[in-house]
Formats: structure tokens, sequence, C-alpha cells
């Protein structure tokens, strides 16, 4: 996750950080990020699913008293966060208390949701739980939401859903995937963080799992025109209290630094190189409603492991050939990006690189020019 506001003007102010930014974007903490997806369970079927979700019930997922479990294995591991997902969270009925327990052994909770099941009495119990972060996708205007998301009334429900927890008191952000059918509804989502009083907006990169697949991207040409829009939109947003961040193409940094570094491009190169890029098995890992451990939530071929067979602190601490690898793998890449000058600061997404056909290989949606990779400026 790219902390666009910090790159661009904390920077310029000698690198001062929240604890927050500190723990997870540009940390070299020892434990990891934990993604959860509590269940496969959706009330909704999007197209760009990661983990195919849909209305079915799954017998397997794990039960209460497991999930306790992975929540006091993961206080040991120093985490500084864990962020339930799903499918949807909230159709697990035992949601707010899985949160109020985690936050009771001292992990920071965020939760990821399409927001539509957020009343104000859901609202207050998110709240009561102490859950520090709700992250609602928003996927366009109200007409390509809707669309997107297959069910009329799921722009409304989901902003009023939004609108419910910032109400409540927690801290909100909008999730924008961005894609071929949505990419020019992005200002106008950009609009509802000051219109509604949101303070953070995470705008993610297309990783190419579950339903999703690399005819739903934009081009490279597309991707570098949206960031320097989303670039020019940072000074103003920052002025009426909204952070921007950008997740799933760690390019982005290095895209930012050649666009607005000056005086204060060596704490740029600071926050980067502390960030480390990609860090899929090595500063994140995910869990899925089974209990199968991966490398990072859009992971889809080898397990790491099994917390119903080894917790997770075994797993993580004495990692497979798999975590291995990936925790050393500026020495396999090959391509561009194995050649690039911010291999250290990158590294690209083995996800979509494993999509290409190469784990190793080049990250398709890597737009930095030839020169850039080469470190010859812009």
């Amino acid at each position: 996750m790219i902390g666009c506001t910090k790159l661009m003007l904390n920077a310029a102010e000698g690198g001062a950080r929240s604890s927050d930014d500190r723990r997870i974007h540009y940390s070299e903490h020892v434990g990891p990020v934990i993604v959860w997806n509590v269940t496969h369970r959706c009330n909704l079927a999007c197209p760009h699913c990661y983990i195919d979700a849909d209305g079915r019930a799954f017998n397997h997922e794990l039960t209460f008293k497991e999930a306790r479990a992975l929540i006091d294995d993961a206080a040991t591991l120093c985490s500084p966060a864990i962020l339930f997902s799903g499918g949807e969270p909230l159709l697990r009925d035992d949601i707010c208390e899985l949160s109020a327990y985690a936050t009771s052994r001292k992990l920071r909770v965020g939760l990821s949701t399409n927001g539509t099941l957020i009343t104000r009495d859901v609202a207050k119990r998110i709240a009561d739980a102490e859950v520090s972060y709700v992250g609602v996708s928003i996927d366009g205007t109200e007409s390509t939401h809707d669309a997107f998301r297959k069910k009329r009334g799921a722009f409304a429900s989901a902003l009023k859903g939004l609108k419910n927890a910032r109400d409540a008191g927690i801290k909100t952000g909008i999730r924008f995937t961005v894609h071929k059918r949505n990419i020019f509804d992005l200002p106008a989502v950009m609009d509802l963080l000051v219109t509604h009083r949101i303070p953070r907006f995470c705008l993610y990169h297309l990783v190419y799992a579950g339903r999703a697949d690399a005819a739903m991207d934009i081009s490279n040409e597309e991707r570098a025109q949206m960031m320097g829009y989303l670039i020019r939109r940072v000074p103003a947003l920052a002025a009426n209290g909204v952070e921007v961040l950008t997740t799933d193409n760690h390019a982005d940094g290095i895209y930012i630094m050649q666009s607005t570094a000056g005086a204060y491009r060596e704490e740029q190169m600071r926050l980067l190189r502390a960030h480390g890029g990609c860090t899929a098995g090595s500063k994140i890992i995910s869990v899925d409603p089974e209990g199968d451990v991966r490398p990072c939530q859009f992971w889809r071929g080898e397990t790491v492991g099994n917390i119903r067979d080894r917790p997770l602190t075994e797993l993580w601490n004495r990692p497979k050939e798999l975590l291995a690898m990936l925790r050393d793998k500026k020495s396999k890449l090959t391509g561009r990006c194995g050649l690039c000058k911010y291999v250290e600061m990158c590294g690209g997404c083995r996800v979509r690189a494993a999509a290409s056909g190469d784990i190793w290989g080049d990250d398709p949606s890597c737009y930095l020019s030839d020169k850039t990779v080469r470190g010859e400026g812009a």
C-alpha cells in the first residue's frame, strides 16, 4: 500500500509520520499484516471478486473457537493490523465478537466490506468492538456501481452504510478497484470524499485472481494518466482532511517520486525503501475461510499450510520454501523487474506475473518507462 499523501506532502515536511504510517505503510516491523477472509459468503456477486464469493453456505469455515485461537496466535506475532474481509464479513454472525476479541488482544482491526449491511445498529456494534477502520467498496457512480454489483440500490446502501459507520465515530474510507468499466468514474467517486466527509481513499489496482482477469484491466497508458490525475488531486483533498493511498501496484511509489520529487527526494527514497514494495509473504499473510494460509489474499496457487494443522506463528517463523523465496525475491526476478533500479522499492506483483506465466517474471501492470526502470529519469 502506497501512502500517496504522505509520499507527496509529508516527505516535504521532514518525514513526520503518524503511528499508523510507521506501523503499516512505511515500517520494517517484524510481524505481518494479516488479511483474514472470514467467509466465502456474500450478498452480492461482483465480477472482479478475487475470492469468487457468492451466496452459498459453506460448512468448513473456521469455527468461533478456531477463530479465537487464530487471533490468540496472531497476537503473538507483533502484527500491526488484522483485516477482516470476505466474501462479506458481516454475514458472519460472530464478526463483532471476533473483532472485540482481537482488539482485546491489542490487535488493530480493520473491516473490508461492501457496506450494504451496515445499519445504524450494526455500526454501533462495530464501534463498540473498537474496530479502527471500515473500508467500503464503491465501484463508480450509482449506475456503474449497481450494474457492476448486479443489484439495484447497492450504491445507495453502500453509501448509507459508509455514513452510518462514520457517524458511529469509526474511521472510514472508500475502496475503489479500477478496471475498464469504471475508470472514467474516478473523479466522481473522489468527489464523494469531501461531500460526505470520508477521510480516506484507497485506489486498488486490479489483481488477476478469482473472477478478475487481465481482460478487465486498464491499459498501462491509462494507468499512467490515472496516476497523474490522482497526483493532481492529492493536495486539495489533503486540505480537506482526506488521505489518498493506492495498493497492489508498487510502481505507484516510484511514479509519484519521479513526478513530484524536489528537495525532498531523499526522504521519499527512504520511505519507499522502508516500505519495501510487494510484501506478499514478508510483511503480509492471508488466511482463507477454511484456515489455509497464503502469501497474500490474491494468491490462488500453493498454500503455506493450514492453521488447523499448524499455528500461524509456526508457519510464519518457520517458512516453507514459497515464503522463503518470496522473502528473497530480488535474487529471483527476471525481465524488467529483475533489471529495475527500483526493485527494492517495488518488485512487481507476483500474482499478476504468475497469471502471465512466470511467477518471477514481469508484472504486466508496470507502467514505468524504460528510462525510469534503467534509472535514467522519468
